[in-house]
């Protein structure tokens, strides 16, 4: 019994040496749970932390992001209108957003740019006043020219004796480069653009007139479209078109060309035509023009004009102004400021026929005022 005690079986290994080596997998179990064990959960933790900071990092977002970079006017929460329109040709044009993200885009700009309401000339509001503030500022001019295009020429001259309807200052930093595109635009509807376009034209522009009474504008029987009428420089292409300063919130964006309404804002106009610039702008708007150009100021668009020559209707508010004659006259100075901060100097001022303002008989000044400004400012 002893020896058994002491041997296993024949050839076995002592007692005191098989109770060791029946120890040593439970002793590594519990020096395993000792020494890894605690750290187990904290691994665990680190492991979500750690997958946490990746999800936080490497998310879903570039997908968004790159379609905020296609139409940088979006913001969070618009319902998106078709990530593609259907042209008319057949063609389809992927990422085109229509007017959803255009006023979007309006929108932001309008924030910083809205038009700066003046204050009052004197405490009380007065009309006498408010239009003699006007009448001081269009008739001093900003900007002296040391040569200028007269109605009817191309040729650049000193400026004359006489006082022309208009002028265009023609100092060489303010006049398109030779060797670049000319672009003109002129709104009219009484044939008075006629020396504009014959100036304009003789410069070798690329002319664009727009008249919505014009029978003989191109676009079919409506006469609407933009459609092939990149012209050569110098011949005038007519459309049945006007300006407009509203915005449509909704559209369906069709054939580049053919904006298929007979209104449409500048802007509007400028991209349907593919142009970015409007070196020489003509703008007879019949009292439409204070909203026109306040649409003009609050879009930016007029960053893009160069030269612009309007005439500014004073016999009644306009379009769209309402408000006592001191108010209307008061929101008056406010858009002419407003050009002025767009960058636009005057160049020009010439007096219109009769002595009526706002239904008001004035001696110190005209019922209109044709206006020649240069931008200074691009």
């Amino acid at each position: 019994m002893r020896a058994c005690a002491l041997r296993w079986g024949r050839g076995g290994l002592p007692l005191r040496s098989g109770i060791l080596l029946l120890l040593i997998p439970p002793f590594l179990l519990a020096l395993q749970l000792l020494v890894v064990g605690p750290r187990l959960p904290r691994v665990a933790r680190a492991g979500v932390e750690e997958q946490e900071i990746a999800f936080s990092v490497i998310s879903i977002e570039p997908e968004r992001n790159s379609r905020q970079q296609e139409s940088p006017s979006r913001r969070p929460g618009l319902k998106e209108e078709e990530e593609e329109i259907e042209v008319e040709d057949g063609e389809r044009r992927e990422g085109v957003r229509a007017y959803e993200d255009e006023n979007e885009m309006h929108s932001r700009q309008m924030g910083p740019r809205t038009l700066e309401v003046q204050p009052w000339v004197t405490d009380k509001p007065s009309f006498t006043a408010e239009f003699n503030r006007i009448i001081t500022y269009i008739t001093r001019p900003q900007l002296n020219c040391s040569r200028v295009l007269s109605p009817g020429q191309a040729q650049a001259s000193q400026p004359s004796a006489d006082s022309p309807h208009w002028l265009l200052c023609a100092e060489d930093w303010l006049l398109p480069a030779a060797d670049r595109l000319c672009v003109a635009y002129s709104f009219s509807m009484d044939g008075g653009d006629a020396h504009f376009l014959k100036t304009v034209s003789g410069l070798g522009c690329e002319v664009h007139s727009f008249d919505p009474s014009n029978s003989n504008a191109s676009g079919g029987p409506l006469g609407n479209s933009l459609a092939s009428n990149h012209g050569d420089g110098g011949v005038v292409s007519q459309h049945k078109m006007w300006l407009e300063w509203r915005a449509p919130r909704k559209r369906k964006q069709k054939t580049r060309g053919n904006l298929g309404s007979v209104s449409q804002t500048l802007a509007d106009i400028m991209a349907a035509l593919g142009h970015h610039t409007v070196h020489f702008l003509y703008a007879d708007l019949l009292s439409a023009e204070w909203r026109v150009f306040q649409n003009l100021i609050e879009s930016g668009t007029l960053q893009s004009v160069h030269h612009l020559v309007a005439t500014m209707h004073l016999q009644w508010a306009g379009f769209e102004v309402g408000g006592t004659n001191e108010e209307v006259l008061r929101y008056w100075f406010s858009v002419l400021l407003g050009l002025q901060a767009s960058g636009l100097k005057l160049v020009h001022s010439s007096a219109g026929e009769g002595h009526s303002v706002l239904k008001q008989t004035v001696a110190n000044g005209r019922s209109s005022y044709t206006l020649s400004w240069a931008n200074t400012g691009r």
